[in-house]
């Protein structure tokens, strides 16, 4: 469980070069990061303050951001976009969870940056539209919001199409996932580069045993 399928066919090592020389031919050093958190999550989620707490201790020179996103997709589009604006698109990244994933390869369409999607919603108005109503925070049960009708049709217009740069993607996949279908994220970063986990769980639960190598992608050196 958690181990990657080349793992399992006994090429770990041969992989862990691999991403390792991927980071080295980055055009520049990561210099911001930005992290999207997925639907009722927020910056509490154990995968963000992992990737925090890894900026922190190996890359303390580099822009971190990880905001709140608020329930209206275009609004937190908004946030994100108006956030980003001066980031220089050669040397960020950003990384991106469930919904945040979606918005993350958003991001990454309009600004040619380096991308990584963890278990990401490939069809986020489809599989959203069923949970319209009063919602609450994952990290906080007295947290209340209401996600609208209108934030279906706001999630349809943010659709982009095939991967424009799929050089650029890292798509960390559980087949254990119990929320999202593993074979439609496979097909949606198809040309990415895809670690496909066997096993694991929507949360990446197993995440500490990646984050190197989502990182090394990314082209962070210490």
């Amino acid at each position: 469980m958690g181990a990657s399928r080349c793992a399992r066919e006994g090429l770990e090592n041969t992989e862990d070069i691999g991403w390792i020389i991927y980071g080295m031919i980055q055009r520049m050093s990561l210099t911001h990061l930005l992290y999207l958190h997925g639907f009722r999550s927020s910056p509490q989620s154990a995968k963000a303050q992992m990737a925090q707490a890894w900026v922190a201790q190996h890359l303390p020179l580099v822009t971190w951001w990880c905001p709140q996103l608020p329930p209206s997709p275009a609004q937190a589009m908004e946030l994100v976009m108006r956030g980003i604006q001066d980031w220089p698109s050669a040397s960020m990244g950003v990384i991106g969870s469930s919904l945040g994933g979606f918005y993350a390869t958003c991001v990454a369409q309009a600004t040619g940056c380096r991308l990584v999607v963890l278990n990401p919603a490939v069809h986020p108005a489809r599989d959203l539209a069923r949970h319209i109503g009063e919602q609450t925070a994952w990290h906080d049960p007295n947290e209340r919001f209401f996600f609208e009708s209108r934030f279906v049709d706001e999630l349809q217009a943010l659709e982009t199409g095939a991967l424009r740069e799929p050089g650029k993607c890292m798509a960390v996949i559980a087949e254990g996932d119990e929320v999202l279908d593993w074979r439609e994220m496979t097909e949606r970063y198809q040309g990415a580069a895809i670690r496909l986990l066997d096993g694991s769980d929507h949360a990446l639960s197993d995440f500490d045993q990646h984050i190197a190598r989502v990182f090394d992608f990314l082209g962070a050196a210490d």
